[in-house]
């Protein structure tokens, strides 16, 4: 019998989240036989493109279709879900903000195993599955057995599988909606108020086609003009990580990560960053990933394209003068 992989799907204003195609590749890694069904909440028009997008990639989709999840609570939605999720499935949920909080709770309710931030999946054996998950800012690769003959809600690290694109699913939509609110609904001590947009500054670093994201192996402030001017070079934008934001060093509008801008460029060079999950979350699209660091370990050089161990400050110059000699 084919085991049940569920696969939780992130969306906003109808455009469905990179992270979607990625758990149809993390459910593959975890079982090849596995049945993979996509769940689907929200409410009207926009749920309905979400459903239709998704049915390129999944052989089922559950929806689940009120006002009540117009903008899902994962305090409600947890209920609901509970009702519909059979005992002993396995639940991926993107490890990002809303998935943090819908997924602890949830392996709760479904008595099942949690597992969070999961990057990769290594078999199962004698129902236990090998997770590899990272520890230390990536510094450490740690395996975990995970009992999920019971069922599990894992979530899954963004950016650590490729994306499945093969599209060729042709899905079929089942509406969940009455199964998942039979009765009463779940109360919730939450109320949703508003969605405030981050402020964008002088550069729209979520438009760029290609971004130069600064660390801090950058040391110091008035190194960042090598930064600028290697962009300029490149026809580029500049973007940095999270100490930079913190030294006062750039404004919070070029800060690409989890607690900063979600971007989709081209091409991503990432100068001096060590590549914690929390900078990687903000990068979607799988874009062209140049990595320059002088140290050989860091996580970044795991997900890179090119990968240069050297020191930032001595490479990029001349990375520069070769750029302007090949543009005459």
């Amino acid at each position: 019998m084919a085991r049940q992989v569920f696969a939780y799907i992130i969306h906003k204003d109808g455009v469905v989240d990179d992270t979607a195609l990625e758990l149809v590749a993390a459910a593959g890694k975890l079982d090849p036989d596995a049945s993979i069904t996509a769940v689907v909440a929200g409410a009207g028009a926009e749920l309905d493109a979400v459903c239709n997008e998704v049915a390129s990639s999944f052989a089922e989709i559950w929806k689940i279709d009120d006002e009540a999840l117009a903008y899902v609570n994962a305090e409600v939605l947890r209920g609901m879900l509970v009702r519909i999720l059979p005992k002993g499935g396995i639940v991926l949920v993107p490890h990002e903000h809303f998935g943090m909080d819908l997924a602890p709770g949830l392996s709760i309710k479904l008595d099942a195993a949690y597992l969070p931030d999961a990057v990769d999946f290594e078999g199962i054996e004698d129902g236990r599955l090998k997770v590899v998950r990272e520890e230390y800012s990536g510094q450490v690769s740690t395996h975990v057995l995970c009992d999920i003959s019971e069922g599990a809600v894992i979530t899954v690290r963004p950016g650590s599988f490729k994306a499945d694109e093969s599209k060729s699913a042709n899905g079929r939509v089942v509406d969940k909606t009455a199964e998942a609110m039979e009765g009463d609904l779940p109360g919730s001590a939450r109320r949703y108020l508003e969605v405030v947009e981050a402020e964008i500054g002088d550069v729209d670093i979520t438009k760029s086609d290609i971004l130069v994201s600064v660390g801090r192996g950058i040391e110091d402030e008035e190194n960042l003009e090598i930064i600028y001017e290697l962009a300029e070079a490149m026809g580029g934008d500049v973007s940095c990580s999270r100490p930079i934001v913190d030294a006062k060093w750039l404004e919070k509008s070029r800060q690409v990560g989890t607690s900063g801008q979600t971007v989709k460029p081209k091409v991503y060079m990432a100068l001096g960053i060590s590549g914690t999950f929390q900078h990687l979350g903000g990068i979607k699209g799988a874009p062209f990933i140049v990595a320059v660091n002088k140290n050989p370990k860091a996580p970044i050089f795991q997900i890179a394209d090119v990968g240069v161990v050297d020191d930032m400050l001595d490479f990029i110059p001349k990375l520069t003068d070769r750029i302007n000699e090949i543009k005459g």
